[in-house]
């Protein structure tokens, strides 16, 4: 049996800022990513590719941890490639807030009335 998360937020929804264009012309910008995993992070490290060239690490990463893209059937390394650069930034940074921090909520403080409360910054970023 496995155990609950309760409270525990596992997967994160995206959007593109550019978006991937498929080999049929068709644009994908919404996707998912979920957390990463020790093994999501070491099995890369075998991969000959990244091997020859260290920056290859974040494509196989990020092809790992991206459970949907669009339509798209599966987010393969070659998909990853295929990103424009200013999504590969972006997906990248979202790698780093979402397993890096323990939450993603920040508190802040309304300037007007003073009013505080949470804002979940990938949900923000997210529909920008």
């Amino acid at each position: 049996m496995s155990p609950r998360l309760e409270g525990l937020q596992t997967e994160f929804e995206f959007t593109l800022p550019k978006g991937y264009v498929d080999p049929e012309g068709n644009l994908h910008k919404k996707g998912i990513m979920r957390l990463a995993t020790a093994i999501d992070e070491i099995a890369p490290l075998r991969d000959p590719r990244v091997r020859q060239n260290q920056a290859y690490l974040s494509i196989i990463l990020l092809s790992r941890v991206i459970s949907k893209l669009g339509s798209l059937p599966e987010v393969t390394p070659s998909v990853v490639e295929g990103l424009f650069s200013a999504d590969l930034a972006y997906l990248q940074s979202l790698y780093r807030r979402i397993n890096e921090n323990a939450s993603t909520e920040v508190t802040v403080t309304c300037p007007e009335c003073g009013h505080q409360f949470e804002v979940d910054t990938v949900a923000a970023v997210g529909e920008l």
